[in-house]
């Protein structure tokens, strides 16, 4: 079994994304890392706690990370993800000291020790700290999986970005420029894959009859998420981005792309933007693996069935 440190910033759709980790048993479960996006670095720390204990996992440590980008400036995601960062459910908090080790050097003694996965949620802060002081722990790294980025569909937080590169674009660009380095590639589970990914209030009703404890945390979380969907997209539920790169992690064959160099912008009115060479202009060895199709109906049914312990068909 494949260990798997969880780098996230919890974030409705992370919590979503933890439940599915946390109930596949594919995925030995080192550690949770926070860092800074949706909420801030020490908030999503306290949310992840919140996740392990309706799962019933409180087994698992969780590191704080970084608290601002590389670049210095952070702009978090409260308005779309509430004030506490779990749709203003404003759970109870946990209660005890996180570890005095940091999320940084909890990957980096990881990675000293054994070869491990690693599944990036949130923007790659963390990764890039890591990476820059010790470029050789990229060749300890089985897998990198990360949600964020998008080739062709628009942005979600500008015309061009997807919020996670956005927040902390020069992270991303460090990232796919030391993989690349590395001859390593990581994989880019973005928009143009999650945005099939839409948990409806029918859907989250049928899981509250399945499950009532599940499917109550679920809508208390979710609630507020949809409201922003309507208002800013139209849309009647929400795009749960996040636990897609779970089950693409579990079950490569959830998804399809193809791989390609990838750098990120980082300045300007294309801050965050994800420029694929899919045409190989540059004629670089491929840095990414880009994801750009997926069944959406076998993932919400493989989502379902995990997270509530049943089986639900399609």
């Amino acid at each position: 079994m494949p260990k798997v440190i969880i780098d996230c910033d919890p974030g409705i759709d992370d919590a979503l994304a933890l439940l599915l980790a946390l109930a596949s048993p594919e995925l030995d479960i080192a550690g949770i890392t926070t860092v800074s996006g949706n909420v801030p670095a020490d908030i999503g720390a306290g949310n992840a706690r919140k996740v392990l204990r309706q799962a019933g996992r409180q087994d698992i440590p969780v590191y704080i990370g970084e608290m601002l980008p590389l670049g210095g400036t952070y702009v978090d995601a409260m308005d779309t993800h509430g004030r506490d960062g779990l749709g203003e459910s404003f759970l109870p908090e946990i209660p005890g000291e996180f570890p005095e080790k940091t999320a940084v050097k909890f990957l980096e003694e990881t990675l000293e020790k054994e070869e491990i996965s690693i599944l990036a949620l949130g923007p790659m802060t963390n990764l890039a700290r890591l990476f820059q002081k010790r470029p050789e722990l990229i060749g300890r790294i089985t897998r990198l999986v990360s949600m964020g980025g998008s080739f062709r569909s628009h942005g979600n937080c500008s015309p061009v970005a997807e919020y996670n590169y956005w927040c902390d674009p020069e992270a991303a660009k460090a990232c796919y420029q030391l993989f690349a380095e590395a001859g390593k590639k990581i994989e880019m589970v973005g928009l143009d894959v999650t945005r099939e990914i839409v948990l409806t209030p029918n859907l989250v009703s049928y899981m509250e009859r399945l499950d009532k404890k599940t499917g109550e945390f679920i809508r208390k979380i979710t609630g507020f998420y949809m409201d922003f969907h309507w208002e800013y997209e139209g849309i009647i539920g929400c795009v749960i981005n996040d636990p897609l790169a779970v089950a693409y992690m579990i079950d490569s064959s959830m998804c399809s792309g193809f791989d390609s160099f990838l750098d990120v912008e980082t300045e300007g009115i294309c801050r965050g933007q994800t420029v694929v060479d899919s045409m190989n202009f540059w004629k670089k060895k491929p840095n990414s693996h880009v994801l750009t199709e997926t069944d959406a109906e076998r993932f919400m049914s493989f989502f379902m069935s995990r997270i509530l312990n049943k089986e639900v068909e399609q």
